[in-house]
């Protein structure tokens, strides 16, 4: 028979104990080659320590030579003290962790530090305990989370993006990149922010400077939306460049189309133009403390303002005029207005037609004419015609 490997990690929830101290461990069904299936824990340290070494073992796949040829899966590292929150928020990536580890190439997902990081030891089978320390407590995933967390369509890798230029942060929670920099992008923020990581650094970086390897993004971008959506202005700004609107906090605007980096093209009246999105809250969505955070973070730069940009990509990205943005929307307006005009027209119709109904006379019953002498006589009884003659 051949060497043993995985099939499959399943992550069951985690334990509670409260010896030698309060700490947490997780359970992992392993189903092996062999078809056996055992039940181990591990705590998250111990994860973490396993994952460095793995990435140390095979640094091309882990991207630490190049970061464009990683496969091996992110982890975040330990916290200073790992709580039950954490322990059990961190569940849905150690269950894509494990199922991308099972499905890397062989040499990595059955290598001897992987099945033996998962083999059975003495402890999985008879936990160090004491009698008069309570038992541990169990915390299972339940069914429907367990069920959502597993089924992935294939291992989890983020998006690799290159920046155009160099960009120096301005706060901590920034990172800064240099021009060519492969950064994996983590979270894509729709105030044009996004949260990136490259190597051992983590920070939001603007998303005008950077771009993906396969071509421009204008695919990522949603069309332009004439109709507008209702937005209500929850931070003032003054226009820097031509293109900009000026409005006032509380204003009603509409948007018109939404892009990548942050740059919203909202139309107020009939004049269109550039405004940050992260100061913008739609129409009778209540405040939330996020909201109100990113009020205090400055607007992200816009594309069309970086300098000395280097595309690695020969066909630009493609880019709408204001004139294009302001003569179809007023296409949008007017055709909107002379839908309400006959609207209002037809109703102002149906609302004459009853008034003058409901004005107009009754109709009274018609008197018929009196018979004539000779009709009567013919037609009445001989004793009516004696009384008449």
């Amino acid at each position: 028979m051949g060497d043993a490997f995985i099939r499959h990690i399943e992550l069951l929830g985690y334990e509670k104990r409260f010896f030698p101290s309060q700490h947490y461990v997780y359970m992992f069904l392993v189903k092996w080659n062999d078809l056996s299936e055992k039940l181990v824990y591990r705590r998250f340290t111990e994860i973490y320590e396993f994952h460095k070494t793995l990435k140390e073992m095979f640094p091309i796949e882990s991207g630490d030579i190049n970061a464009e040829n990683r496969i091996i899966p992110h982890l975040p590292a330990p916290k200073w003290f790992d709580g039950q929150r954490s322990t059990q928020n961190r569940q849905g990536t150690l269950t894509e962790y494990c199922y991308t580890l099972v499905n890397l190439p062989h040499k990595i997902s059955r290598c001897l530090h992987v099945v033996s990081f998962f083999k059975v030891r003495p402890d999985d089978m008879n936990p160090v305990t004491d009698s008069q320390i309570k038992k541990p407590e169990v915390f299972l995933l339940p069914k429907d989370a367990k069920k959502s967390l597993i089924d992935i369509t294939g291992p989890i890798v983020l998006q690799t993006y290159r920046a155009i230029a160099d960009y120096e942060k301005s706060s901590t929670s920034e990172m800064a990149v240099k021009a060519g920099d492969m950064v994996d992008v983590v979270e894509k923020s729709e105030n044009g922010w996004w949260f990136c990581q490259l190597k051992n650094k983590r920070g939001w970086v603007p998303a005008a400077y950077l771009e993906p390897m396969d071509g421009p993004d204008e695919s990522e971008e949603q069309e332009p939306n004439y109709e507008g959506e209702q937005y209500i202005v929850q931070k003032s700004y003054t226009a820097v460049e031509e293109d900009e609107l000026t409005l006032k906090e509380g204003d009603t605007i509409e948007v018109i189309h939404k892009l990548l980096d942050g740059w919203w093209v909202i139309r107020k009246d009939e004049t269109t133009g550039y405004y940050p999105s992260m100061y913008l809250q739609k129409a009778g969505k209540t405040n939330t403390s996020m909201n109100s955070e990113l009020r205090n973070w400055s607007a992200p730069p816009r594309r069309s303002t970086i300098r000395n940009a280097k595309s690695i990509h020969k066909q630009s990205r493609k880019q709408i005029s204001q004139e294009t943005y302001r003569r179809n929307s007023k296409k949008y307006i007017q055709s909107r207005r002379t839908t309400k005009e006959n609207f209002q027209n037809k109703a102002n119709v149906i609302t004459e037609k009853k008034e003058q109904e409901e004005h107009k006379p009754k109709a009274e019953p018609a008197v018929p004419p009196r018979p004539s002498k000779d009709l009567i006589l013919n037609r009445c009884t001989e004793s009516t015609r004696r009384k008449i003659l």
